[in-house]
């Protein structure tokens, strides 16, 4: 802009939204990042629990025996090898006509699981429905030992179905309250990485936003002027001595 002298001036800029967004961000404590990350920890998981579809589990366990002319240690070792194929398409081919459903979609809701120590067959069936999980879990437990009795005289070892898996009470997924819990530990840990971060750049505004040091010149002023100046004769003190003693120093 140019005034009627012909001087240029410059127009202030109005602020834009990343100034504003600070000045805004000012007055907040140091710890409002923190804070922020653990409330939205707190919310989203918190969300995530009550809107993610529950989760059903149900457990059946096959027990593996030895026959007349096998040992434990042999049972054992079936126990691993029939667990392994225990989610394979053999066993999955058989399971898919009593669970209902294809044996791709089977064999993503059924796992097994063995113990090194112990000759049982842990099956696990997983659905958004309790009775449909243990049906999965059921369905591939019956399958196993039909096809492990079958190949008995050869492996000289038995399958047992130990137990049925039973329908859930319950689902396995976690509650809206601990998945709150954890999104809030989550969300801490982030700020607390943060807050750790952050304060690099504020401790080096803070630093050179300090005042230089204040010296203590009232004492430099006192000292300067109790002390005589070099070249300045001492003053006399002005006091007169007696006249006996100027008469004698005139005789």
């Amino acid at each position: 802009m140019t005034d009627p002298t012909g001087t240029v001036r410059s127009e202030p800029c109005a602020p834009g939204p990343i100034s504003r967004l600070r000045s805004w961000l000012t007055p907040l404590p140091s710890w409002w990042p923190a804070a922020l990350c653990l409330l939205l920890g707190v919310v989203c998981g918190g969300a995530y629990g009550m809107l993610r579809t529950p989760q059903y589990t149900a457990t059946g366990y096959v027990v593996v025996v030895p026959g007349a002319r096998a040992d434990s240690a042999t049972a054992l070792g079936f126990t691993q090898a029939y667990g392994r194929v225990a989610t394979s398409g053999a066993v999955l081919r058989d399971a898919r006509v009593a669970a209902g459903v294809p044996a791709a979609a089977l064999r993503k809701s059924v796992r097994s699981a063995t113990s090194p120590d112990a000759p049982v067959i842990e099956i696990t069936g997983t659905d958004t429905r309790a009775e449909r999980a243990a049906d999965f879990a059921n369905a591939v437990a019956r399958a196993l030992t039909r096809n492990g009795n079958e190949s008995a005289k050869s492996t000289r070892v038995r399958l047992v179905l130990f137990a049925e898996a039973l329908t859930p009470t319950a689902p396995s997924s976690p509650s809206a309250a601990l998945s709150a819990a954890v999104g809030g530990c989550a969300g801490g840990l982030v700020g607390g990485l943060f807050q750790l971060v952050r304060p690099l750049g504020g401790r080096r505004s803070a630093i050179s936003a300090l005042p230089a040091p204040v010296q203590n010149t009232s004492a430099q002023n006192t000292s300067a002027q109790s002390a005589p100046a070099p070249d300045t004769p001492a003053r006399t003190t002005g006091v007169r001595e007696p006249a006996g003693k100027e008469m004698e120093g005139a005789r």
